[in-house]
């Protein structure tokens, strides 16, 4: 993975991984043990859906950069849809407290998707490479 990909990811991870941990603190002073259980479990799967989002995300710019931004468009609806499907399968569960579940989630996906956008805007990619603006004829 390149350097820009990793610090992009962790820039993103870091911050989504505190948020479920400050959240399951909450949760378990609130809501007891299923409460903590919720609130991490929110906060993995944000994790693990978004890294898998981006990544592919960024697999698509270097080989088919043309579908850039339709794809980016698509693996966003993609993972909103599969976490509503994940929400409605996991509604009426017991061993965990869902509303911790649910707000960590929620809280763990506004930060990642804030912090994703931070580390673009600061990182220094290159819009144009300089390897092939010379060589055109």
């Amino acid at each position: 993975m390149p350097s820009n990909d990793a610090r992009i990811l962790l820039s993103a991870a870091i911050p989504a991984a505190a948020t479920g941990a400050i959240a399951a603190v909450i949760s378990g002073v609130v809501a007891g043990g299923k409460g903590a259980i919720g609130a991490v479990l929110g906060a993995v799967v944000v994790i693990v859906f978004m890294g898998i989002g981006l990544l592919v995300l960024q697999r698509t710019a270097k080989s088919l950069p043309h579908l850039f931004q339709a794809m980016g468009l698509l693996l966003y609806t993609a993972q909103l849809l599969l976490l509503f499907v994940l929400m409605a399968l996991l509604k009426n569960t017991t061993w965990f407290d869902f509303k911790a579940f649910a707000f960590t989630l929620l809280a763990a996906t506004i930060v990642w998707i804030t912090a994703q956008a931070r580390a673009y805007m600061k990182a220094k990619i290159l819009y144009v490479d300089p390897k092939n603006s010379g060589s055109s004829t």
